[in-house]
């Protein structure tokens, strides 16, 4: 189901296409990086496409150690028509550019600490 063609999906629709756990989902929704498009009648939660795809940001954010703060910021900056009038472009393009430049130097890390961890499975080994 996409926002594409107007349709939606349930919580537990995108927790599978997601590998997100409900009580994850609904924890973002609670903390505001991914309130729910709408809810029905019975009150469930109810999700977009565009929902799904702020999701798939969340989750990239995630390992990357970026606080549900700075997730938050993130969000806000990357989303389309973000202009509050209060941040300058360029204001903006350098914080984009300072998470861009943590999240390099994470991953740097993370790279670092997995070929120690191949380097320590491929001992046992042999």
């Amino acid at each position: 189901m996409t926002a594409k063609t107007g349709m939606t999906m349930h919580i537990g629709e995108l927790a599978e296409r997601t590998g997100l756990s409900l009580r994850t989902i609904r924890h973002y929704d609670d903390v505001g990086l991914l309130p729910a498009t709408a809810r029905t009648d019975g009150g469930f939660r109810v999700y977009s496409e565009a929902d799904y795809d702020r999701l798939q940001v969340i989750k990239a954010m995630k390992p990357l150690g970026f606080s549900l703060e700075e997730m938050a910021e993130i969000l806000q900056l990357l989303s389309p028509g973000h202009d509050d009038g209060a941040d300058s472009h360029k204001d903006v393009a350098d914080r984009l550019a300072s998470f861009r430049d943590r999240a390099i130097h994470q991953r740097e890390k993370m790279a670092r600490n997995l070929a120690q961890a191949d380097g320590f499975i491929k001992r046992l080994g042999g």
